[in-house]
């Protein structure tokens, strides 16, 4: 069954501090066990970040180097990443001598372009999705105002080389997390300000719902903590004209896509994330307007505060936490 969000007045996002971290674009950050945060940036490396809760400096190292475009991450428990490479595909990144393998670079017959996010289950399947099959990560705006639904959730089994396409017609599918139990999938529909449940398991396995609505921004990546609530960050805020012109028609949409992937475009000062529980209820929304820190795309918990990634600036936000994130 459809869940609709429930109404939730919106807590003021309290910044700490930026931290620049010598690359430009963090589009995804994840935290590991001892609180030190991954990312990756535009010229394909791969960072971690140590000490985001400590005033006197955070230490940025650069563990590898994709060779294109890393966006989401995953943490593996053999101290290895999964990257979603917008030009390499899915890859597998050893955190030890940061060597870096091509997992899956093709489904059906086409190259994997635009890879966005992906998460690793128990049996050794890592589910990921593609934002769109027809722009790439530098023209991601025309997708969202083509309004072109080619996003897509891909599987890939544990020894297999070849994805299989479970859902298609999604748009602009991004962040992706799983329930705790792994019984569904939730993943985001930046184009339509929704979350959607994939299920796993179970009566209705291999259907999807809608698992939140009338989200009240763009959802881009999803951080699932351990133990508490599913992060969405909020790259962008509501946009009633983009509404209005995705009830047009397809030719309509096209030519708008084409003037908006050549105009200059650069974010609204809005910072903002909410944190959903397993229903779909919103158990906290955070945002400041006129922020320094524009279009977050992660966020994640990492040494008692939450970092923010974005695809725009060229360092990460470290904020307070909620007093309960339950």
């Amino acid at each position: 069954m459809a869940h609709l969000r429930t109404a939730h007045r919106p807590q003021v996002l309290q910044p700490q501090r930026l931290v620049a971290i010598g690359g430009h674009g963090p589009e995804d950050v994840v935290a590991d066990r001892r609180g030190r945060v991954l990312t990756g940036v535009e010229d394909g490396r791969i960072l971690r970040l140590d000490g985001v809760a400590d005033p006197s400096g955070v230490r940025v190292e650069t563990l590898a180097d994709t060779g294109g475009r890393p966006l989401g991450l995953e943490l593996l428990p053999d101290n290895a990443l999964l990257v979603c490479d917008a030009r390499r595909g899915l890859l597998r990144v050893c955190l030890d001598d940061g060597t870096v393998h091509v997992l899956a670079d093709s489904v059906e017959g086409q190259l994997l372009r635009f890879c966005s996010n992906a998460v690793a289950l128990s049996d050794g399947s890592i589910y990921f999705t593609v934002s769109s099959r027809s722009y790439p990560l530098e023209q991601w705006i025309g997708d969202l105002v083509e309004h072109t639904a080619t996003g897509r959730l891909l599987r890939l089994a544990a020894g297999d080389k070849e994805p299989e396409v479970l859902l298609e017609g999604l748009q602009f599918a991004n962040g992706i997390a799983p329930a705790t139990d792994e019984s569904f999938l939730v993943v985001a529909e930046t184009g339509t300000r929704r979350l959607t449940r994939y299920w796993l398991t179970g009566p209705t396995a291999g259907r999807s719902e809608v698992f939140a609505d009338d989200l009240p921004g763009q959802p881009d990546n999803l951080w699932r903590s351990p133990g508490g609530p599913i992060w969405v960050a909020l790259a962008g805020p509501r946009v009633p004209p983009l509404e209005l012109l995705h009830r047009r028609g397809p030719a309509v949409r096209a030519a708008a896509a084409k003037v908006a992937v050549r105009a200059p475009f650069r974010p609204p000062g809005l910072a903002a994330v909410l944190a959903v529980d397993e229903q779909g209820r919103t158990l906290h929304h955070l945002e400041r307007r006129r922020a320094p820190f524009r279009m977050v795309t992660s966020v994640c918990e990492a040494d008692g505060r939450l970092v923010l990634g974005s695809l725009w600036e060229r360092g990460v936000a470290v904020c307070d936490l909620p007093e309960s994130t339950g």
